[in-house]
């Protein structure tokens, strides 16, 4: 079964409302993000993991799950709980009060916390100490070098076996759901863990697949027997109905994996989630109406390689220079 197997969209010619949707999205993000530098300090709310704070291990007793110790620490709103070790252990990380708040209040309160809580039982304290936020600003720096690390190699590597054109349109959209995805982040005040990192970073690489795969398309269509004398906005819409039944199969059923953790995962991998799901649905989009009318506005503008050696061909000729056949 395949679906869209005689697809003839126009989506092309719908680029300037995507130009409309996209440059909005963008803006709510930006707005987003300016308000939360003066309300929280950041343009987005960084966890424990970026902002330092008290590390809690706890031993507790068999029975003990992490959703009741999530339960007596305030629900959804409890600091991050992960497994550590054994199946009776766990590592809280609870940010310090920031008036004046020290290690062992927190771990004071923590330990308060789930005494009086009835669904844990007896529990032990293992080892509390202070994790500072330097591993997180290290890690930050080192996300961002590694997209613009990608960002260069994709550009060489699509420019080498496409054409430079292709690797700046595929850059062009890849920034594009970084900012919107950083928008919605600052928007909702998703906590900003490195399992969220982790999820950006995996976002960056969903889409530029989906638009090579659709680069690759244009790329064959542009090779056939008379295409370059073709209208290039019929030869791109086509080439993106072409692979629309491969799009919209990878899209779906990636998107059922996330749903189905999102519904069953629970509170712990939640974000993770979310920032997934967001990332598959804006990639696919922009793969279509962000990559592709990037492409064809960057030939509109400077032209392909080959109408750029024809003019420098004729530049020759007009002045009076010979030009030896090839």
């Amino acid at each position: 079964m395949r679906f869209f197997r005689d697809a003839s969209f126009r989506f092309i010619e719908a680029r300037q409302k995507a130009y409309v949707v996209s440059a909005a999205v963008l803006a709510i993000g930006i707005v987003a993000m300016g308000v939360n530098v003066f309300s929280i300090g950041g343009f987005v709310n960084y966890g424990v993991d970026f902002t330092g704070g008290t590390l809690v291990q706890v031993r507790v007793s068999e029975g003990t799950t992490d959703a009741d110790l999530r339960e007596a620490l305030g629900g959804v709103q409890s600091p991050p709980i992960t497994r550590f070790g054994g199946e009776d252990e766990f590592v809280i990380r609870t940010a310090l009060d920031g008036e004046g708040g020290s290690v062992e209040d927190a771990a004071a309160e923590i330990r308060a916390q789930l005494e009086a809580s009835p669904v844990v039982g007896a529990f032990e304290i293992v080892r509390t100490e202070f994790v500072g936020p330097k591993i997180g600003a290290e890690l930050g720096q080192k996300a961002t070098l590694a997209i613009l690390i990608s960002f260069l190699l994709t550009l060489i590597y699509i420019g080498f076996r496409f054409e430079f054109r292709f690797g700046l349109a595929a850059i062009i959209a890849t920034a594009h759901d970084l900012l919107v995805t950083l928008g919605f982040l600052a928007l909702f005040r998703v906590e900003i863990s490195l399992p969220t990192v982790a999820a950006v970073l995996t976002i960056i690489g969903y889409s530029l697949n989906d638009t090579i795969v659709v680069f690759d398309r244009i790329r064959e269509n542009l090779s056939k027997k008379g295409a370059r004398r073709e209208n290039p906005v019929t030869l791109i819409n086509r080439s993106i109905n072409d692979v629309l039944p491969r799009t919209v199969m990878t899209s779906g059923t990636t998107l059922a994996v996330l749903c189905a953790l999102l519904v069953l995962g629970g509170a712990v991998i939640r974000d993770f989630t979310v920032v997934l799901i967001l990332g598959v649905v804006i990639g696919t989009y922009s793969s279509i109406f962000v990559a592709s009318p990037a492409l064809l506005e960057i030939q509109k503008r400077f032209g392909t390689r080959e109408e750029a050696a024809r003019k420098k061909e004729q530049g020759k000729r007009a002045k009076g220079k010979e030009v030896i056949p090839v």
